[in-house]
């Protein structure tokens, strides 16, 4: 009978952390792009600094999810070179979290995260840290420590706490980009 007991309760508990495990990792995306696309989503390119790149950013459903899909040309002709969907936060990260989290998948180019702080800054100055997007779609983990700041006077590594917004970018390079982001989040 205490053996049974034990066992239930080994099971209950179980239980219980696997909801608390789910319930923690749900409060930890900041965008799964089910209810649409956010207003706090914006479409940035180039052309804001005379720069030549298009594209588009678009939410689209397939296989009954939903995705944020980047498209477009990238081009570095006029001190060009970049697109973006940037979410401006309503609210900061906790100080504890660890870095950022995505589900993507592209075609198999290397695109970019970028971050900006809160306070003054121009528009060249952010951190940044790369990551590969395959075919298939992937879970791609990015510790904060991994981002580099871009443009004079950023401090690195940037506090969780202080990032306003967060960019999903190609950059730097002539291509087509082709990102579908699933989730955005932090661990």
């Amino acid at each position: 009978m205490r053996r049974a007991l034990a066992g239930m309760a080994g099971i209950c508990l179980a239980a219980v952390m696997s909801l608390a495990a789910a319930a923690g990792e749900r409060m930890n995306t900041l965008d799964e792009f089910s209810e649409g696309l956010s207003p706090d989503w914006s479409f940035v390119t180039d052309q804001v600094m005379g720069g030549v790149s298009t594209g588009k950013a678009t939410l689209e459903r397939a296989d009954g999810e939903a995705f944020l899909h980047l498209t477009g040309r990238v081009s570095t002709e006029k001190n060009g070179g970049f697109i973006q969907a940037r979410l401006m936060l309503e609210r900061p990260l906790p100080a504890t979290a660890r870095g950022l989290e995505l589900e993507v998948r592209g075609n198999d180019q290397t695109y970019y995260v970028h971050l900006r702080g809160r306070g003054p800054s121009l528009p060249w100055q952010f951190h940044q840290a790369p990551f590969e997007a395959a075919a298939d779609l992937r879970v791609v983990r990015i510790p904060f420590d991994a981002f580099r700041p871009r443009g004079m006077i950023l401090g690195r590594p940037i506090a969780p706490e202080r990032i306003r917004s967060i960019a999903v970018v190609a950059y730097g390079r002539d291509h087509e980009a082709d990102l579908a982001v699933r989730r955005l989040g932090w661990y």
